[in-house]
């Protein structure tokens, strides 16, 4: 069965100079908690086969920080159409994907949380930095649909940070 998750963007700096809000790139402890993330992802056998990630700056910068400190070896897509997605556009990305066992999905609020209580029907808020793990009822991606996931797993960077190896 595949194996669906979705991962919001870390902190980002509201302080920083930028231009339009998907240049706001990550401030330092968006940096930890995406590094902290990939390290427990790859220590946890969790490492995507394949990324489909949001183009703004927050959300790339998320993926390259996690994949860098765990060490994926994961191919990473970007889809424009991620930034500013309804949940519904979500479903529809993830059911053109092929030939991949696991799949990690990397957006922005309100689309994770609502993507999420589609899928599962838990209603949980996906602070920002926050993993969330789907078991997906369904052997292809292209069948998959509202209702299909059963949440595995829902960790916030905070609880990572405290991890001692």
């Amino acid at each position: 069965m595949p194996a669906l998750m979705l991962l919001r963007h870390a902190k980002s700096d509201w302080s920083a100079e930028y231009g339009a809000d998907r240049e706001r790139p990550l401030n330092k402890r968006g940096v930890r908690s995406a590094r902290e993330v990939g390290r427990f992802v790859a220590d946890y056998g969790l490492v995507p086969d394949l990324v489909l990630t949001s183009p703004a700056v927050r959300a790339a910068g998320t993926v390259q920080e996690a994949a860098a400190a765990g060490g994926w070896k994961t191919r990473i897509v970007t889809v424009s159409g991620l930034y500013g997605a309804d949940p519904s556009y979500v479903l529809h990305v993830i059911r053109r994907v092929e030939d991949t066992r696991r799949l990690l999905v990397v957006g922005h609020e309100p689309t994770m949380s609502g993507f999420l209580e589609r899928m599962s029907g838990s209603y949980l808020r996906v602070p920002t930095g926050t993993l969330a793990s789907l078991i997906v009822r369904s052997t292809r991606w292209a069948d998959i649909g509202w209702d299909t996931g059963e949440l595995e797993l829902f960790v916030r960077p905070r609880l990572l940070t405290k991890r001692k190896g």
